[in-house]
């Protein structure tokens, strides 16, 4: 059978700031699904990740459906409206746009689709993140897919020999989508010389390069560029297929252990390390740090089995305690070095604006 799974994620009101969005918040939203999709998707999922609301959806109707992302638009509108009425943080702050225009894409949810054939057994993982941008998916993917280090079936699996394809998106530029398509291994320090430049150079899609199949979907779009102004982080979700010519699900979860500094933290301005969570996490320290939640699934003839949460386990509560440290270590240096983003990635403007009054009283010393 022929599958398409689409998630789409957005922020439309949270308690007390950024912390979560709240059950009665997510029963609308569910609700609307409930209501209006029946005739139009198989199955489909719905969680939170800090502020985060994501629908996944299980369909037939192949990527970039307008009827789909109207579903779940016309739900975070629904759920917007109660967010209001509650006097929630924030009430729609994801929906960029006062109408829905054929796609959610661009209008502020973030989007990551993929449709392919099912195998007799089709397992996969759901990842979305908050308080960080698509980039922060960049060194995951790196290892979990190109570093026999992490990822043992690249030696171990002839189903995975060749390799994968990455496609990569230039961020930055705002004329249109600017990808390159590079493979591994041949190409891998072409892919690491642009991926270590999280906020440029960005990881949208991953093919076997095996068998053709797609392998990783990432919410990677133009959004916080838009128009050449810079609207925020981009709060991303991914999803990947795992197991036969796919990595592992232990192996493309392995790369998280790391807790690797990504951008997002307190205002999206600053640096911080990646914690893996549970399902349904909320926000707490300094608004972050930014996190990660991973429900694992099996999708058979159009319909998800229960999720199961990758990061509910006694060893991620010994990562936690690790990333919390470098957390601590890099807040500790305040607003100093690399502890805040750069200039030109910050998302608050008033900085900027500073900037521009102070450089205005500087004089150039003659002789």
């Amino acid at each position: 059978m022929r599958v398409t799974l689409s998630v789409i994620k957005a922020d439309i009101g949270s308690i007390g700031g950024h912390i979560k969005p709240g059950e009665r918040l997510k029963a609308r939203v569910k609700d609307y699904i409930e209501d209006k999709g029946t005739k139009l998707v198989h199955d489909y999922y719905l969680s939170s990740t800090g502020d985060d609301i994501a629908i996944l959806l299980c369909h037939s109707r192949g990527e970039g459906d307008s009827e789909i992302h109207k579903l779940a638009w016309d739900a975070f509108k629904a759920g917007t409206d109660l967010a209001k009425e509650m006097g929630l943080y924030g009430a729609g702050q994801d929906l960029l746009k006062d109408a829905f225009s054929g796609n959610v894409k661009g209008l502020g949810p973030a989007v990551a689709e993929m449709e392919f054939e099912e195998r007799p057994n089709e397992p996969f993982l759901f990842f979305a993140a908050d308080k960080t941008d698509p980039g922060a998916y960049n060194l995951p993917l790196y290892l979990g897919f190109i570093d026999p280090m992490f990822c043992s079936g690249l030696t171990l699996s002839p189903k995975m020999a060749d390799g994968f394809r990455f496609n990569i998106m230039d961020v930055e530029y705002t004329e249109g989508d600017r990808v390159i398509s590079l493979n591994s291994p041949e190409d891998i320090y072409d892919i690491a010389a642009l991926l270590r430049d999280n906020q440029r150079f960005v990881v949208e899609r991953i093919y076997s390069r095996t068998t053709g199949e797609i392998a990783a979907s990432v919410s990677t779009t133009r959004l916080h560029n838009i128009a050449g102004t810079y609207t925020g982080k981009d709060d991303p979700i991914m999803l990947i297929r795992v197991q036969g010519e796919f990595p592992a699900a232990g192996e493309a979860l392995s790369p998280y252990v790391k807790g690797h500094l990504v951008a997002g933290f307190m205002r999206g301005s600053h640096h911080g390390p990646l914690m893996p969570v549970k399902q349904n996490a909320t926000i707490s320290y300094f608004d972050g740090p930014p996190v990660v939640s991973c429900a694992a699934f099996c999708v058979h003839e159009g319909k998800l089995t229960e999720a199961a949460d990758t990061f509910d386990h006694p060893f991620w509560d010994h990562v936690r305690d690790k990333v919390s440290r470098k957390a601590i270590d890099i807040r500790d240096q305040g607003f100093s070095g690399p502890a805040m983003l750069g200039y030109s990635e910050l998302e608050y403007g008033g900085i900027v604006e500073r900037l521009k009054r102070i450089d205005k009283q500087f004089k150039v010393r003659k002789g």
